[in-house]
């Protein structure tokens, strides 16, 4: 999970740790959240969700996410890509990305007072150019070679390199995501989802900064 305030009305961004997790890390204040954002239905993103909306928090999602959680609650509030709507003081607006999922979503996020931040994870391309942009959270899962090595030495199960590939973010697509939209506001990049055996914190570190020049958090 991840909060994003501007000082007057603060949201969450997925639910997968637990609601015990989620509590002590906003000091017992879930009341206070204006809403949460959820890209999808895998349990490391909604496991909390049933706990949040009987705490009668909203949440924020596609159709194709709420039904396959198949939780039915009034404060579940199904979205439309490519349509705004308000939570407090933001202007959200969902956009598709690619995962195994029915109708995942990433979202940019823009405050009243003009900061734009995009966030997206658990997508192998995300087809849509952003302008303006302060912020990013961006999931970078993989690199391509550190995959084909442990695929080439048999670390890798058979058949998980492809659906990794079809699922998720590699190092490449992220630098190919960066060069092609406007960086020129960009004052921060969180990469998320990083693969505990198939990324190089490292050189995601280097490549992403040689590309961008930009303060780089790796959570």
């Amino acid at each position: 999970m991840y909060t994003v305030s501007d000082g007057e009305s603060k949201i969450m961004l997925e639910a997968g740790i637990s609601i015990k997790r989620i509590n002590t890390a906003l000091g017992f204040q879930t009341t206070n959240l204006a809403g949460v954002l959820l890209s999808h239905s895998h349990k490391d993103h909604s496991v909390a969700i049933k706990d949040l909306v009987r705490l009668g928090v909203d949440c924020y999602m596609s159709k194709g996410t709420a039904n396959e959680l198949q939780i039915n609650h009034h404060r579940i509030k199904c979205v439309e890509a490519k349509k705004t709507f308000r939570i407090g003081t933001f202007t959200i607006l969902p956009f598709e990305v690619e995962h195994d999922t029915d109708t995942p979503f990433g979202y940019l996020i823009k405050s009243d007072n003009g900061s734009k931040l995009l966030f997206a994870t658990d997508t192998y391309f995300i087809r849509y150019k952003f302008v303006g942009l302060n912020y990013l959270m961006l999931e970078c899962n993989y690199c391509q070679s550190v995959l084909d090595a442990n695929n080439k030495s048999g670390r890798l199960p058979k058949g998980l390199r492809q659906r990794i590939m079809k699922s998720h973010f590699s190092l490449e697509n992220v630098l190919d995501f960066l060069r092609s939209n406007d960086l020129s506001c960009l004052q921060e990049i969180w990469l998320l989802h990083l693969s505990d055996s198939n990324s190089d914190e490292q050189l995601i570190r280097d490549e992403v900064a040689k590309v961008t020049g930009k303060m780089i958090h790796i959570p």
